[in-house]
């Protein structure tokens, strides 16, 4: 049984759209989330950040920074990062706003305060479905190398879940020898839609 994966981080820019883009080249069910109020790319100064609308798409983010700075952003890696994202999906979701996409299996976070944002979004809905859903925090910096690293191992771990018929009898064994290999800490929760 194939299931349903959600890649969420606080823009859906760099974590979420690289674990995003990895997963769907691997033929995997994915979308992926911001939770923050706006999408914030980093400008010329960290006062400056540049900020806006998720459902804004990628392809004019990409075109108001080549305009702005075309060698700053190039150099910073997110005139890259904004390239790949466009060939994904046209613009940024916001994950309290994606009821009308259906339930996720499995969903994955790059930064605890994202992880508790999506538990408290999860445990706020109405549970009509009575179906579990495993929200899997996976801490990862927010440079573009950390990402990398980061969509990588989700991609294992995805991988590994797939791979069982029914992820409630094992995710505690799953999870503890991924952290004892890794030497990364997981956070789980089981929440419901």
């Amino acid at each position: 049984m194939k299931k349903r994966y959600a890649m969420v981080c606080s823009s859906n820019q760099n974590r979420s759209m690289e674990a995003h883009s990895l997963l769907k080249r691997q033929g995997f069910d994915v979308s992926s989330y911001g939770t923050g109020a706006h999408v914030k790319l980093p400008g010329p100064s960290l006062r400056e950040p540049n900020v806006y609308d998720f459902g804004t798409p990628y392809k004019l983010m990409l075109d108001d920074l080549r305009r702005k700075d075309p060698e700053l952003y190039k150099r910073n890696g997110i005139l890259p990062m904004l390239k790949r994202n466009s060939s994904v999906k046209t613009a940024p979701q916001r994950w309290q706003d994606n009821a009308g996409d259906g339930a996720f299996d499995v969903v994955f976070t790059f930064e605890e305060k994202v992880f508790d944002m999506v538990i408290e979004d999860l445990n706020n809905r109405e549970h009509v479905l009575m179906k579990s859903v495993l929200i899997i925090n996976l801490e990862v910096k927010d440079n573009h190398e950390e990402a990398a690293v980061g969509a990588r191992l989700a991609l294992e771990l995805c991988q590994e879940i797939e791979a069982i018929e029914s992820w409630e009898e094992s995710i505690d064994d799953i999870l503890a020898a991924f952290e004892k290999q890794h030497r990364r800490k997981l956070l789980y929760s089981v929440s419901f839609y």
